[in-house]
């Protein structure tokens, strides 16, 4: 009895060592998947960054998505006899297939010039890619290229846009609920003649009566150009399409190195005022401004800008920008981005004023939010009012391990704490 006893345990122990070096097989097979995936998803995130895309490198990203799909649909098979290993990993195949096949789709329309396709494909698996770049995590909604995001709430649909990328000259993206973003296409099908294609930037929107102003920034094109200025494009609709027939820029600053950034604020007795960055140089800093424009929001009043804010602080290392001016209980804050955005040392600062045209006082002296665990190099933000009148932020990051051009800023939208002493921007819920 004692020998079959034994016999049986060792039987049992065989067993037991063989399962667990499948699951360690089937793991690691996965892990190897994952791994590709990441790259994979690095290559593809430039692409959706870019406007034109190289044929041979379009092609060898298309084969690159195959070739993981067969992957993908291989270990697929291994995990019918045990799932525990996706599980373990936190992946789950089907999703890791329809974000990858609705990636490759958008790049053969790329491919063919079918943009609006292209964009719609990418809209119809956001939701999927969202939850591979984990879920809605420290405030992860939109796992696409969408860098320098403004939200604007119109009725009961939230509206974000963002520079210029695969789907045009400017991004926008709509939502009912701030958590699930679905892609609209191009807010700004179509440039002034004074502008160059490919670089417009830092959008956002104000609504005058019933028109929507559409601030941005873009290069001036031709012989001697080669300047960011700001300029404003009209629409009926939040969503556009926006158009702009003006013979020159709003503003450019040349003698600072061009302007950026704009961002409109509507004081309490309904002025209007943009807030913008100069880019700095010849003996300039780069600096936030503000000035009061004419009632309908497309040209200034007669007075000069005045300078709200340059960089002091030495986590800023001689970079101000993406300004954003908010008033709440009788406070102004001014919300800002500082460092070099393409790199891990971005992050949004926040300085107290006392009006539309300051002065401005810089606290505290480091940034309401820097690089963490779950996203590098916050910046870009842009803050607005939920359906009940709270207070939101919305920014751009980098992804972990994955900092700098060419690859992706994301899309994060958290709530926005504005009645302590300092602001504070507070964790997804």
């Amino acid at each position: 009895m004692a020998f079959l006893l034994l016999g049986v345990l060792a039987a049992a122990t065989a067993t037991d060592i063989g399962a667990r070096q499948r699951f360690r097989d089937e793991e690691a097979s996965l892990a190897s998947v994952h791994r590709h995936l990441e790259h994979t998803q690095f290559d593809l995130r430039y692409a959706t960054s870019a406007r034109e895309v190289a044929t041979q490198d379009q092609s060898s990203l298309e084969d690159s998505v195959k070739a993981l799909l067969g992957e993908l649909s291989t270990t697929e098979g291994t995990l019918t006899a045990t799932d525990k290993t996706a599980s373990v990993l936190g992946l789950d195949i089907g999703t890791l297939e329809t974000c990858l096949g609705g990636v490759q789709g958008a790049y053969r329309q790329i491919g063919v010039g079918d943009t609006s396709q292209a964009t719609g494909d990418i809209a119809g698996v956001s939701t999927a890619c969202m939850t591979l770049d984990g879920g809605q995590n420290d405030g992860l909604v939109y796992p696409f290229d969408f860098p320098d995001p403004f939200v604007l709430r119109s009725g009961s649909t939230y509206y974000g846009y963002a520079t210029n990328s695969t789907e045009g000259n400017i991004q926008i993206i709509e939502s009912t609920d701030l958590s699930h973003w679905t892609t609209v296409g191009d807010a700004l099908p179509a440039l002034p003649g004074w502008a160059r294609p490919g670089g417009t930037w830092a959008p956002s929107v104000l609504q005058v009566g019933g028109t929507f102003l559409l601030y941005f920034a873009a290069v001036v094109a031709g012989p001697g150009g080669g300047e960011e200025c700001i300029s404003v494009a009209t629409a009926t609709q939040p969503q556009g399409p926006f158009t702009d027939h003006s013979s020159g820029p709003l503003v450019c600053q040349a003698s600072q190195g061009g302007s950026i950034d704009p961002s409109p604020f509507v004081a309490p007795n309904g002025d209007l005022y943009l807030e913008w960055k100069s880019n700095g140089g010849s003996g300039h800093p780069a600096t936030i401004w503000s000035a009061e424009l004419k009632a309908s929001g497309t040209a200034f009043a007669s007075t000069g800008p005045t300078a709200l804010l340059a960089p002091e602080q030495s986590w800023q290392a001689g970079v101000v920008e993406a300004p954003d001016l908010v008033l709440s209980g009788g406070r102004y804050f001014l919300f800002y981005s500082g460092n070099n955005w393409n790199s891990p040392n971005y992050a949004i600062g926040v300085a107290a004023c006392n009006g539309p045209l300051g002065p401005c006082t810089q606290s505290p002296s480091q940034p309401l939010l820097q690089s963490n665990s779950s996203m590098t190099g916050p910046g870009g933000e842009s803050v607005f009012s939920g359906g009940n009148g709270a207070p939101w932020i919305a920014f751009d990051a980098w992804e972990p391990g994955a900092v700098g051009y060419p690859h992706s800023r994301v899309l994060f939208v958290r709530p926005l704490g504005l009645s302590g002493a300092t602001p504070v921007i507070e964790p997804a819920s």
